[in-house]
């Protein structure tokens, strides 16, 4: 694309302890300046933990966006920009789930909402999960819960399961063990 839109100026509207909300004035090619929305997110890891039965490890909790409980991935914002987010999201395993694990692999990255949010999520596959303790944020009450890949699967499709990390990890989750199987 030769014509190029442009960014003039980024003003800080808002900074809070999730994210910051900011308004951008922008050039678009013809010349004419407009204002679009931002918000720069810190980053974020999830974490798809299989126990050794093959079952993954979810959490039950209340989202106030959405006024409802959600059935999620364990996962959590990064302590800084500079947290690696495999630490991130062994960390928040432990904490949500009160599981740890030294056996963590990549599984995707995901951008969730790009048309006017940079969050980036790193998600995780966890093995061989070892008990330890749940240590919740506070204001966090999370119900944790064990369900096949094949029962996550059908709650997608029956729009139970729409949070896109989520929905995201299984279906990137079930796919590796369909690659794993025919090989």
């Amino acid at each position: 694309m030769s014509e190029q839109i442009k960014r003039i100026e980024r003003k800080l509207i808002q900074k809070g302890s999730i994210i910051d909300f900011y308004k951008d004035s922008i050039q678009l090619p013809d010349g004419k300046v407009v204002q679009w929305d931002f918000i720069k997110h810190k980053g974020a890891a999830a974490v798809v933990a299989v126990r050794d039965d093959g079952r993954l490890l979810m959490v039950r909790q209340y989202r106030n966006a959405l006024e409802r409980y959600t059935l999620e991935l364990p996962a959590g914002g990064r302590d800084s920009e500079d947290e690696p987010t495999l630490q991130c999201a062994a960390r928040e395993l432990e904490e949500e789930t009160g599981y740890k694990s030294d056996d963590l692999t990549h599984l995707l990255t995901l951008r969730t909402t790009v048309a006017f949010c940079d969050e980036l999520i790193d998600v995780y596959v966890a093995k061989n999960l070892k008990p330890s303790k749940q240590r919740l944020d506070e204001g966090e009450y999370i119900n944790v819960e064990a369900y096949t890949i094949d029962e996550l699967c059908e709650m997608v499709f029956a729009k139970e399961i729409q949070d896109s990390k989520t929905v995201s990890a299984i279906m990137a989750y079930k796919l590796s063990l369909i690659t794993e199987n025919k090989e």
